[in-house]
């Protein structure tokens, strides 16, 4: 499954490896996670097929939904280079830990680089900007216990200056 959107799309959202569901339906980011990324778009005026394209690092679905190893993301990052340099988004919105590390290698060497250090600043892939956030299926995983309810609110806020630039144009 290589993605769904506008080819021409400005934002790219990029997610970690399609799930058993996504694999049945041939759609990144369906169900739950699908739901919860949807009200994403819509907390910053965006809708899936209009201006946004979503794909994930890894093209096929990990055997028993793990994460995907090192030398699978390694084989799909080609692809998903490609698709880069196809739709010449404006920004990328890395979804969860495993987009970030396959999208941003060289931050992520440093074990302090936490996701949740990378939330908030510009990143570069390929000279694309890139913003990190939490993966919808993360979000929607974890307990409402007051240490993650800021994580489980993430998207209410957009993670970055960009993401604002960005929302204004879109008015």
């Amino acid at each position: 499954m290589f993605g769904i959107g506008d080819a021409h799309a400005d934002w790219l959202f990029v997610g970690e490896a399609p799930g058993a569901e996504e694999d049945i339906q041939g759609e990144p980011f369906v169900g739950q996670a699908g739901k919860l990324l949807d009200n994403m778009l819509a907390a910053i005026r965006l809708r899936r097929g209009q201006n946004v394209y979503i794909a994930n690092v890894l093209k096929c679905r990990p055997p028993e939904n793990r994460d995907p190893h090192v030398d699978e993301v390694a084989q799909c990052r080609p692809f998903l280079q490609q698709q880069v340099a196809l739709i010449q988004p404006k920004l990328i919105v890395a979804l969860g830990k495993v987009a970030a590390q396959s999208l941003l290698p060289s931050e992520n060497t440093a074990a302090e680089n936490t996701l949740a250090s990378l939330r908030g600043r510009l990143h570069d892939f390929n000279g694309v900007p890139v913003i990190v956030t939490y993966h919808p299926a993360h979000c929607c995983a974890i307990r409402q216990t007051r240490q993650n309810r800021g994580k489980i609110y993430a998207w209410r806020k957009p993670p970055c200056k960009a993401c604002n630039l960005s929302i204004r144009h879109n008015n």
